[in-house]
């Protein structure tokens, strides 16, 4: 059995795409009989008995997105007594270079540490922050990205060798057979709000749909208020706000189409994931990440980003068309197939135990940090493996 913490910097109570993978990934490892904890700030009740949590988050913006982020002192001190309670073989770090508990466990070196790079694009506090970007990183016992733009994105700044190993889904929990489909036809929309998500070219794309078609919005965030007022007096949408994991899979497995239509900024699709594996038909933007899921109408329609005449126009194929609706559910469900966390998961444990095997054969040697020295009898702790 293996210990392991794994971190986020983002809130795990505030829905999103890594955290969703952090939480799915702990349940995988557990189930397969390793000790993970999850370290991550927490607004609120922890989502899972096995997450510590770390203190409440505080909005920061970066590259047009809104991160709910812990970059605290409190926090900084809260992570330092959750990996110094318990004596983690490996600590898995997501976003190893955001603002928070990642760097603070990063600086630590307590044990072999995994970084996970999610985001792509570009970063702006890489570019400003190269050099002690790339130091940072360089404290990593080895480096994982999710995808290759994410990969592009990491060695632009950062240099350095990426495993890469696409994002999980944990299929059970989006196989439902106590639910149906709704009667009228209904688009889904979930997602925090954030320019780059293309919600707006939706809403504008609710003009090329049938009038009877309605549409789910799932969204908060700076700015949603606004969209709000602006159309809110189309009263075939329904303006949900946050709403929890269960009413996503609810709603997943209802829907009559799922839409995703991002501009950009996306390092993997693993929301196309979740609607693929409940069943539900698929529209989304033709970008760079989502296309490391979707394929053009064997699982999905893609259409260009922004273009608000052909989002409606593949929405209305797909709501009209019951065979290729049919089509794209089976493709999407086969596709959902191969990322499967559990295939993640066990590749994961192959790169845990073959660092804990390069420490014990010394050929990885963790760098001596100042602060663990001058501490290490009173306040850090960590029985190593090779000490086992």
């Amino acid at each position: 059995m293996l210990r392991v913490a794994m971190v986020s910097p983002y809130s795990i109570s505030i829905p999103g795409g890594v955290q969703a993978q952090v939480l799915g990934l702990a349940r995988e490892m557990r189930r397969l009989g390793h000790e993970v904890r999850v370290l991550a700030p927490c607004d609120g009740p922890p989502p899972e008995p096995f997450v510590t949590p770390l203190g409440n988050s505080l909005p920061a913006s970066a590259n047009g997105s809104v991160a709910p982020l812990a970059p605290d002192p409190s926090a900084a001190l809260r992570t330092i007594r959750a990996l110094n309670d318990e004596a983690f073989d490996v600590i898995h770090l997501h976003e190893p270079l955001v603002p928070g508990p990642t760097v603070t466990a990063l600086l630590l070196q307590l044990a072999p540490t995994v970084g996970t790079f999610h985001s792509a694009g570009e970063s702006a506090a890489y570019r400003v922050l190269t050099k002690t970007a790339r130091w940072g990183a360089d404290h990593l016992s080895t480096r994982v990205a999710v995808s290759e733009a994410a990969q592009e994105l990491a060695q632009r700044y950062l240099g350095g060798d990426y495993t890469i190993l696409f994002n999980g889904i944990e299929i059970d929990r989006y196989l439902r057979t106590d639910v149906k489909r709704v009667d009228e036809p209904t688009i889904f929309f979930c997602g925090r709000y954030e320019p780059r998500k293309g919600l707006e070219v939706l809403l504008e794309a609710m003009r090329h749909v049938p009038r009877d078609v309605r549409l789910w919005v799932a969204s908060d965030g700076v700015g949603i208020d606004d969209l709000r007022n602006t159309y809110g007096g189309d009263e075939r949408i329904s303006w949900l706000g946050r709403i929890t994991e269960q009413d996503k899979l609810d709603r997943l497995a209802t829907c009559s189409v799922f839409c995703a239509p991002s501009l950009r900024g996306e390092s993997f699709g693993i929301v196309l994931l979740e609607a693929m594996a409940a069943g539900a038909p698929l529209v989304a933007s033709d970008i760079d990440g989502y296309r490391n899921v979707a394929l053009h109408e064997e699982n999905a329609l893609l259409v260009p980003p922004g273009n608000a005449g052909a989002l409606g126009a593949a929405l209305t194929s797909l709501l009209t068309d019951d065979d290729l609706r049919e089509r794209l559910v089976r493709g999407g469900r086969q596709r959902a197939e191969t990322f499967s966390m559990t295939s993640l998961a066990h590749r994961y444990i192959d790169i845990y135990r073959h660092l804990l095997q390069a420490e014990a054969d010394r050929e990885l040697v963790l760098p001596q940090n100042r602060f663990v020295t001058m501490f290490q009898d009173r306040v850090l702790r960590r029985s190593r493996a090779i000490e086992r």
